[in-house]
Formats: C-alpha cells, structure tokens, sequence
C-alpha cells in the first residue's frame, strides 16, 4: 500500500492505474476531486490521524506539505520558524513528539506541518519515500535525509525542474527520495540535454504563451496577495512585456490567464479531470499540485511502483 499524506491529486495522477494507493486529505474540494477521479481517500486532519491502521501494510510513502510559509509568493515565516521545525523532525525521528509544544511557538501554524511526516516514517518504516517541496526547504529534506540514511536507506536529495521532465514550464522544486531496498539517485531529465527532446514551452501545450522556452512558473497557485490565479502578478508583468515579439503567440485574451483547462494541461494533468469546487478553489487545486510528469518521474527513481503496487493489488 502506498500512504499519501497532504494528498492533494497530483501525485496520484502520476500513479499507475490500479496503484494500491490512500490518500489522507482534509480539503473537500479536493476530496471530491480525488474520490471521482477513482482515487481511495480519508478526509482527515493527517497530523490527527493514527498512523496504526496502516502498520505493516506500506510500501510506499508520499508527502508534499503545504508550502505558503516557504514559497516566494507566501508569508516567508517559515525561514524564522525553521529551527523549531528541523528540532521537531529530530525529536519524531526518536520517537518524541514536541509537534504541539514547537507549533504553538511557530509564526506560521503551518509550518509545522513540514515535519509531520517523520512521524510517519518513524512508525511505518516504509519501503520508499518520496517528498516534494519549495526549494527553500532543502535543507530540511537533506535532515531528513540523514536521518533515513541512519536507519539503513538509501537517499537522494536535490533541487528539480519539472520542465526538464517534459512539463511546460519551469516548476523548481527541492525533493527527497529514499529506498530500504534498492539505491536511489535523482531521476535524470529527459527534456533538454544532449540527445534528448527539446523543452517543451507554453505554446506547445495550450497552443499560446511563450514560444521558445518554457513559460515561467504559471501555475503557482496563487499570489503575494494569496489570490487563487495561476499567473502570479510578476510572471503577468513579465509576460506583458513580451507580447508581441518572437517570443510570444498571442490568443487575443488581454488577460492573459489560462482557462481551467489550460492550467490543468500546463500541469500535466490528463484531458477530462474534473476538480470541483468554486472556480478560485479549482485554480488553486492546479496550482498547488505536484505537476504530473515531474511526480511520475520522481516516483519512478524511489521504487518500481508498476509491477509491485499492481502486484500487491491484484
């Protein structure tokens, strides 16, 4: 079984069909979004839920932890709450949990939530773990790291870009992936480099958009302001200012502002994918998503996801 906290709908798109997967969600958006694509979920508070239900039956572990304290476009809270978080990662990793007692202190109350998965690990002892977050947080994903490298895995840690996995738009992203049996190494990118298929630009997917390189992060999930749009209000600027040269393929939309479907697709996310909600919760769904492409290939550098999660669901 693979558990999947702050599971959201990304990660599991990238899955394969029939993946022996649960998700632990608390958004109801997301929840509907998540049940009707056929994903199983619990609508939970993860760092409420016990994690004794899934004890002895995972294999896999995913995380992506809200990231509004780290990223560019939130508070930036995060950077002074970080020692309380790396203090109660350390605690977790020995079975000590001060989550309440350094949450409280924390400037952001989401903050924390960045070192909830270590309870996680700390309990299931997962076969493989994939983590996702802003690069900001790095260096949190390398303590992690250590920590897993002491109790026997193998780990691999680095800032990516999903527009060298064939997404359509430069997307930064710092991950974490571990392995209790088999060595890990950071997945290579197959858009880009020599020999391989170009990157692929905002054009190419929605038809409009910049048109000789990926589009900057365009699906961002929000702004400085937390608005739900997926183009942040520099990217927009930045965008404007270029309408009109080589660079650009213009729709005729003043605008400039993927539809629903746009910004699904600049994500990778499969034609006919319905998120539900209002139209702001739906681009923020989008936007806050680990980007397909990117996740699968990040998923398929932690373990061979294909032959054993069928497997264990058939």
């Amino acid at each position: 079984m693979i558990v999947h906290g702050f599971a959201g709908i990304g990660w599991s798109e990238a899955l394969p069909p029939g993946s022996n997967e649960i998700g632990l969600e608390l958004n109801t958006d997301a929840c509907r979004t998540r049940v009707n694509a056929g994903h199983a979920t619990i609508q939970c508070d993860v760092t409420q839920y016990p994690t004794w239900p899934f004890k002895g039956r995972t294999t896999g572990k995913i995380d992506s932890p809200p990231c509004p304290p780290f990223s560019k476009s939130g508070n930036g809270k995060g950077a002074h709450d970080f020692p309380l978080i790396q203090q109660t990662v350390e605690d977790l990793s020995r079975g000590r949990d001060t989550r309440g007692l350094h949450g409280a202190a924390c400037q952001d109350p989401r903050s924390i939530l960045t070192a909830e998965p270590m309870r996680w690990h700390y309990d299931l002892q997962p076969q493989w773990i994939c983590m996702e977050q802003v690069p900001s947080v790095l260096p949190l994903w390398e303590q992690y790291a250590g920590i897993l490298t002491r109790w026997g895995y193998d780990t691999a840690t680095g800032v990516l870009d999903a527009a060298d996995y064939g997404l359509g738009q430069h997307r930064k992203r710092a991950v974490l992936i571990a392995s209790r049996t088999q060595p890990v190494a950071l997945p290579a990118p197959t858009h880009g480099g020599p020999g391989q298929p170009a990157h692929r630009t905002m054009a190419d997917v929605i038809g409009w958009g910049y048109t000789r390189r990926p589009a900057p992060t365009v699906t961002g999930g929000g702004t400085a302001t937390g608005g739900a749009e997926p183009f942040g209000n520099g990217t927009r600027q930045a965008m404007k200012r270029v309408v009109g040269t080589p660079l650009w393929r213009d729709r005729g939309v003043p605008h400039l502002r993927p539809t629903l479907q746009e910004a699904a697709r600049l994500q990778g996310f499969r034609p006919g994918l319905r998120f539900h909600g209002r139209t702001g919760s739906q681009y923020l769904a989008i936007g806050n998503a680990v980007a397909v492409p990117f996740a699968d290939a990040v998923i398929r550098a932690a373990a061979d996801v294909g032959e054993r999660e069928l497997a264990a669901a058939a």
